[in-house]
C-alpha cells in the first residue's frame, strides 16, 4: 500500500500498482503515511463510568431486578 496525493490535495491509500500508474500517468505524487494518518477521522474517547462499590449485596440484587424489568 502506498499513499498518493493529487493536485487538489486529496490523499488516498492505494495498492502499489495503482499508485505507480497514477504517479506516472496522472501527475499524482507520493506522500508519507503520516500525512495520510493526520487526515483520518479520530475515534471518540471511551467514557469511564464510576461504579459505586459501597453497595450491599441486597442493594445490588435490587438494582439488577429493576434493570431486568425494563
Amino acid at each position: 500500500m502506498k499513499c498518493i496525493k493529487n493536485k487538489d490535495g486529496e490523499i488516498r491509500r492505494v495498492l502499489e500498482t495503482e499508485a505507480d500508474q497514477k504517479v506516472k500517468s496522472y501527475g499524482w505524487t507520493f506522500v508519507p503515511k503520516s500525512e495520510w494518518k493526520a487526515l483520518r477521522v479520530k475515534t471518540k474517547e471511551k467514557v469511564v463510568v464510576e461504579v459505586d462499590t459501597n453497595l450491599t449485596i441486597e442493594e445490588k440484587r435490587l438494582a439488577r431486578k429493576k434493570k431486568d424489568k425494563k
